[in-house]
This record gives structure tokens, C-alpha cells and sequence, in this order.
């Protein structure tokens, strides 16, 4: 018999837990958990799947084996998006984005963890 997974976290290693789920909290639109506060060693963003932030002693070392790629809702652009998140506290890392209008920006977040900003399925219609 075939099993299924469901994948309800998406795990992050940080730092600083709940700095970081606030910064994903605010670009994602999602609820820190109300049990999550300043100080924790795990902070738990509410989405589907839920963001989790859990506090490592090692720094980030190298390029993410897995990343997140996302796209405006409700009708922003890629581009309103990368402005968006810039000002969260995210920074343009390597700018993928053709004349065309095709491609896409891989950020960081503010401990360095790449994410890629895609145009949403609306801007490609």
C-alpha cells in the first residue's frame, strides 16, 4: 500500500528564533503563534505549511540545499514584492530577471537564508 506525507512545517535553523519568524510573519501575512515571544528557542509562524524557527548554535555556513520560492497575492507584482520585502529587512542577492519578464530574484532573509521571488501565475497570463 502507497503511504502520503503531509508537511505541516517547514523547519528553519537561526539565531534568533522569533526575530525571524516576525520578519516571515510580515511578509507572509501569517500569525506568530500566540505562545511564541521574544527569547524562545522555538517560534512558530501559522500558515500552511507553518513556518518554525528553531534556535541552533552554529551560523549559516553555506547556500540552502532547499530554499522557498514565492509570489505577490492579490494582485501585487514581483516587483512590488521585492520592494516589499526589501524594506522588511531582506536583501536582493543575485537578481534573475530577464527582459521578457521571465526569471525571478533570489533574496535573503535577514539570517541569510536564500528564498526566490517568482511572478505569481497572474502576471504570466
Amino acid at each position: 500500500m502507497w503511504g502520503m506525507i503531509e508537511i505541516p512545517y517547514v523547519t528553519f535553523d537561526c539565531a534568533e528564533p522569533y526575530e525571524l519568524a516576525t520578519f516571515w510573519s510580515q511578509a507572509t501575512g501569517w500569525p506568530i503563534h500566540p505562545d511564541g515571544s521574544a527569547g524562545d528557542d522555538e517560534v512558530l509562524v501559522q500558515g500552511t505549511p507553518s513556518l518554525l524557527f528553531i534556535k541552533v548554535p552554529e551560523g549559516k555556513t553555506v547556500k540552502n540545499r532547499v530554499h522557498l520560492d514565492v509570489t505577490g497575492a492579490d494582485g501585487t507584482t514581483r516587483e512590488e514584492e521585492v520592494e516589499r520585502l526589501v524594506k522588511l529587512g531582506a536583501t536582493v542577492h543575485d537578481d534573475r530577471r530577464a527582459p521578457d519578464g521571465r526569471g525571478w530574484v533570489t533574496m535573503l532573509d535577514p539570517e541569510g537564508n536564500e528564498f526566490c521571488v517568482c511572478r505569481a501565475e497572474y502576471e504570466r497570463s
